[in-house]
């Protein structure tokens, strides 16, 4: 649960923060948030010049950055220069959100009757745990001994297989999720401080469009401070893993074993082959191949096909569409 308010100088205080603001420090903060996602009232982060666009676009009320970058925060809003601003935004959130790290049961549970009563077209087995606040669309089908826990929606004729467990996501209509599959919760977000980790709080969501396919023991996990999102017709193998904040686009093709880290941006039409892996905060073009047992460590333009490790183009193989 969010705390309430506060103004920018308590939140400082609160999270001992040593710096030097441009600007006045009365101003009330409601939230954290990304740059894109930011709102007035809300405070963000600025440590990476890749994210410029995103800078001069957002409607953040305040932003930690550091010295380099202080020139660069737009005048309207107030900057907190610090050393390190994306530690110092971790602790803004874990002080906003101090229950996020933890997956909660709650004493919320619908009974069998009240789930009959008010999803009359869901077909269900057994060991049903769903929560209230729960929204499901018609013609779903849920298998045995799944858990749908907090801040989920299932849209019209979804598959869910069993042992399932699902929170914090978004379901689209049309969508098959395999057994075993595991949505929304915490993804591997940490930080050194003086050579100690430093959990990052998880607060975004899963949001998987329309006619997509999770195979079988699938992990996605939730977004940190935006969502992770899967688009329409894309398809997942068995023993996928897909990362906080991943963005894949349409009509992909992710076979097994597949490993895509925190932050990268696959585009449309993209094929990735087994057991590959894609590092973090990277951007796939669109109509890309990735060649299994792949390691791609740097940005892939459109209409690329590579592989190797590190992925490259350079080698000419013909790539091998095996789900086509």
């Amino acid at each position: 649960m969010k705390k309430k308010s506060f103004t920018l100088n308590q939140l400082i205080k609160a999270i001992d923060l040593r710096a030097t603001l441009d600007k006045k420090i009365n101003i009330k903060i409601l939230d954290v948030a990304d740059l894109v996602l930011a709102k007035k009232n809300t405070i963000s982060f600025f440590s990476n010049i890749n994210y410029l666009k995103q800078l001069q676009k957002t409607k953040a009320s305040a932003i930690f950055t550091n010295e380099k970058y202080q020139s660069l925060i737009p005048n309207n809003i107030t900057a907190i220069v610090c050393k390190n601003p994306e530690i110092e935004f971790i602790k803004a959130a874990n002080f906003f959100y101090p229950d996020s790290y933890y997956s909660k049961v709650s004493n919320k549970k619908l009974n069998l009757k009240e789930i009959d009563k008010k999803f009359k077209t869901l077909k269900f087995g057994i060991n049903l745990y769903l929560e209230k606040d729960v929204k499901i669309g018609k013609n779903v089908f849920i298998g045995n001994n799944v858990s749908i826990k907090e801040n989920c929606t299932i849209g019209d004729e979804v598959i869910i297989g069993s042992n399932v467990v699902m929170e914090n996501s978004k379901i689209s209509d049309n969508v098959h999720i395999g057994d075993g599959s595991i949505l929304g919760k915490k993804g591997f977000g940490f930080k050194f401080i003086d050579k100690k980790c430093l959990r990052i709080p998880h607060l975004g969501s899963v949001v998987i469009g329309k006619d997509c396919e999770i195979g079988a023991n699938c992990v996605i996990d939730r977004g940190s401070i935006k969502n992770t999102v899967i688009n329409d017709r894309t398809f997942l193998d068995n023993l996928v893993h897909i990362a906080h904040n991943v963005t894949i686009g349409k009509d992909c093709i992710v076979a097994g074993q597949v490993g895509i880290a925190g932050s990268t941006t696959i585009g449309n039409n993209v094929i990735i082959g087994g057991q590959a892996g894609i590092s973090g905060h990277l951007k796939i073009g669109n109509n890309v191949n990735i060649g299994g047992k792949s390691g791609v460590v740097k940005n892939v333009e459109d209409n690329q096909t590579v592989m190797g490790y590190p992925a490259t183009s350079s080698v000419s193989y013909t790539h091998l569409r095996a789900h086509e």
